[in-house]
């Protein structure tokens, strides 16, 4: 965490409408977790030093108050045990980004450069737990296409565009959203173990996009990419699908340069 970031969070200490009721009218213990669950809004990970410090209250207190929230699934422990990060519990309470219509308009612009970059159906999706859910998307004018369900769900891990999300968060968080070693299964070719998904995840952080090859249809082939966002709740993913016919190897790499060129339109416009 940078020094400009506490120092930012340091100033709301004094505004009532961001800190709540008059401490008469709170229970200190519930209002403590409420707070600190706030701050994983803006922190991607928090310390106990650093929680302390931001909520004015006691190191021993602010572990007490991780410590139950990690109990609970709102806060998940870092590798190398010295801060926390939010939990599958809290990921499901956010509202995911490109509802809002701000972003929404941006990212129409984006998917109408990407549905003719690619000729393929193209889709912006976001993470709810361990579920992705369609945000907007554009259609292929092909005859034989994916079609377009704007609001629909689908598990990550079966998903381009879910596992592409999935890859940027701690292999802790993955941990605590899957605490089964068995996954469910789509279709014969969705990743079957968490160890599976963890190593899936490991190469997409290395090549810079995901595919699914029939892992969440039989016969849909999709490449993703990262669309916007630097903290889990505002992230979304920029996918396009395809019938398998029109998505081999070199069909899927060569999308997602091309989802990429659609994709950097969003930073050009902001």
């Amino acid at each position: 965490m940078t020094t400009a970031r506490v120092t930012a969070l340091r100033g709301t200490k004094g505004n009532r409408h961001l800190m709540g009721p008059a401490r008469g009218c709170t229970i200190e213990s519930l209002d403590n977790g409420l707070r600190l669950m706030r701050l994983f809004l803006t922190h991607d990970a928090l310390t106990v030093s650093e929680a302390a410090e931001l909520l004015s209250i006691g190191r021993s207190t602010a572990h007490r108050v991780l410590s139950t929230l990690e109990g609970r699934g709102f806060a998940v422990r870092e590798a190398s045990g010295r801060g926390y990060s939010a939990g599958p519990e809290l990921v499901r309470l956010g509202r995911p980004a490109g509802f809002g219509a701000p972003l929404r308009e941006q990212v129409g612009a984006v998917l109408e450069d990407a549905v003719r970059r690619t000729g393929e159906t193209v889709l912006s999706t976001a993470l709810i737990g361990d579920q992705v859910v369609v945000t907007d998307g554009r259609e292929s004018c092909h005859p034989v296409r994916v079609v377009l369900e704007r609001g629909g769900t689908s598990p990550a891990h079966a998903t381009a565009g879910g596992k592409l999300l999935l890859c940027r968060m701690t292999d802790e968080q993955i941990r605590a959203l899957y605490p089964r070693e068995r996954l469910d299964a789509a279709t014969s070719r969705t990743l079957a173990s968490r160890p599976e998904l963890l190593a899936e995840l490991d190469r997409i952080r290395e090549r810079g996009y995901a595919v699914s090859r029939g892992e969440s249809v039989q016969g849909m082939h999709a490449v993703a990419v990262p669309l916007t966002g630097s903290a889990w709740r505002d992230r979304l993913a920029l996918a396009a699908c395809a019938p398998a016919g029109r998505g081999d190897e070199a069909a899927l790499e060569r999308r997602a340069g091309e989802l990429l060129r659609s994709a950097a339109l969003l930073g050009a416009r902001g």
